[in-house]
């Protein structure tokens, strides 16, 4: 064989191995593109919709004060706007204390300085509620820099705290508080040294079981989705099985209807 004939050969078998090699590449190529096109095609998974809430405030009533914490869920069958917050469903935990509207202090002179005592007030009344209820947005959205308004209804079990006021008299040296024997020193000014104080009378806290409803306007200041920044207004019923006297020229009752107004703030998750 000449050296033409064995310089073709090798030309052909060089051409062959290179085509060989040249659709393996291709091949592989090809595989590569398919395995990494679903994965390319992925869309990347959004944040978690907010759904949760917690917070705590203080509210200012027209007969008192109380302290509380709302935890709220968002209900909605629309997931993508859930966290707008256009429905919540919230259970509510509150302690406060009843004051009568006329109540106010006087001081008396004890000889070795002054001491401050309610005059005429026969019970301090604490109460534990408990409530669930209904949260709607009326009005707004909480995007940034916009206020939304909300409708709260709630409503459940407040369990009342009774405890007998004592003062310190000249008459006793034991403090008093108001029965039908110590009523005339009980309301007898020239006699009264001051306030026994909180803890007296502790060991005699009467429980007395009611209920309660409030409905109010929400107002929701937060610039942030995950915060919570309110104010509530409106009004308050509470109704107890024993009649509640805290004033002795006074009458018991059961019932107490309230106005108030209150902030709060917490987080959402």
């Amino acid at each position: 064989m000449t050296n033409t004939w064995r310089t073709a050969l090798l030309l052909i078998a060089l051409c062959g191995i290179s085509r060989h090699v040249v659709a393996q590449t291709v091949s592989r190529s090809t595989d590569t593109v398919k395995k990494a096109t679903p994965y390319a095609m992925v869309k990347p998974k959004g944040p978690k919709p907010i759904k949760h809430e917690v917070s705590v405030g203080f509210r200012l009533n027209t007969n008192g004060w109380s302290i509380y914490s709302d935890i709220g869920k968002a209900k909605t069958k629309d997931m993508k706007h859930i966290d707008m917050f256009h429905s919540v469903r919230i259970y509510q935990i509150e302690f406060g204390e009843k004051k009568d509207p006329k109540e106010y202090k006087s001081t008396a002179d004890n000889g070795s300085g002054t001491n401050t005592y309610i005059y005429g007030k026969v019970n301090n009344f604490y109460v534990l509620k408990l409530g669930y209820g209904y949260r709607k947005l009326l009005v707004g959205k909480p995007d940034p820099g916009t206020v939304s308004i909300h409708w709260v209804n709630a409503g459940g079990f407040a369990l009342g705290l009774l405890k007998p006021y004592y003062l310190n008299v000249y008459s006793d040296p034991t403090a008093i508080k108001y029965t039908d024997n110590t009523k005339v020193d009980f309301l007898n000014q020239g006699v009264i040294e001051g306030s026994a104080g909180f803890s007296k009378g502790l060991s005699e806290l009467k429980f007395v079981p009611g209920f309660h409803f409030k409905s109010a306007l929400h107002f929701d200041f937060s610039a942030n989705r995950k915060n919570v920044i309110g104010v509530e207004t409106g009004v308050n019923l509470e109704y107890y099985t024993t009649p509640i006297q805290i004033m002795a020229n006074e009458s018991a009752t059961p019932y107490f209807a309230e106005l108030f107004i209150g902030v709060q703030v917490g987080k959402r998750w």
